[in-house]
């Protein structure tokens, strides 16, 4: 028991200077995805459209290719061995045959990862802006710690950020990143008065 007590004491000391230290250093949480932005600015339509064209074309054509090959490979193979060629001819037209097949069987990886990296050539651009524009929000604003969406419960004590980038980007947010809606520091536009008409 005296053991128990001995080691909660620390521990209820450190919890208590935590809070204390908490308290005394402002904590600002925000919350914002690099990825989500890139996907809302406007030119990240024709980065779709683009990688749609390759997918279909390069990739296509890039597979379709592969299984000519490997078709040539086997009917060569066949020929070769009915035809008593050396061993060595044999290998070396095996292992061809064996890594166009590896190729066929690990495609949709291999597709994924090529149509992901044309992804990544195609909107670069867009990427390096929406970064710089984030580095400018938090110089200004003196985050402590950036969250992606649906990594916190904590509520209003987290800060979205995605209306200050848009601002920095001129750049139209959906409802669902908090577009259309005046940003903390802003005040809303109030409506003067309508005057009435002198005659």
């Amino acid at each position: 028991m005296k053991k128990v007590l001995f080691l909660m004491l620390p521990l209820t000391a450190l919890f208590f200077s935590t809070q204390k230290l908490l308290a005394q250093t402002q904590l600002k949480i925000a919350v914002f995805d690099v990825d989500l932005m890139v996907q809302n600015m406007p030119g990240y339509k024709m980065v779709d459209s683009l990688l749609q064209v390759y997918n279909t074309d390069s990739l296509g054509a890039e597979y379709e290719i592969y299984q000519n090959e490997f078709r040539r490979l086997d009917s060569t193979f066949k020929a070769d061995s009915a035809a008593g060629k050396s061993a060595a001819v044999l290998d070396y037209t095996s292992n061809q045959r064996k890594q166009i097949g590896l190729n066929l069987v690990y495609w949709q990886q291999i597709a994924q990862q090529k149509s992901e990296n044309k992804r990544g050539m195609l909107a670069q651009p867009l990427y390096a802006a929406v970064a710089s524009a984030y580095k400018k929000v938090l110089d200004a604003r003196k985050y402590t710690l950036v969250l992606k969406p649906n990594t916190y419960e904590l509520g209003s004590l987290v800060e979205n950020i995605f209306p200050y980038v848009a601002r920095e980007l001129k750049v139209e947010l959906p409802r669902e990143l908090g577009g259309g809606q005046p940003l903390p520091d802003e005040k809303p536009a109030v409506k003067s008065p309508a005057k009435a008409k002198s005659k």
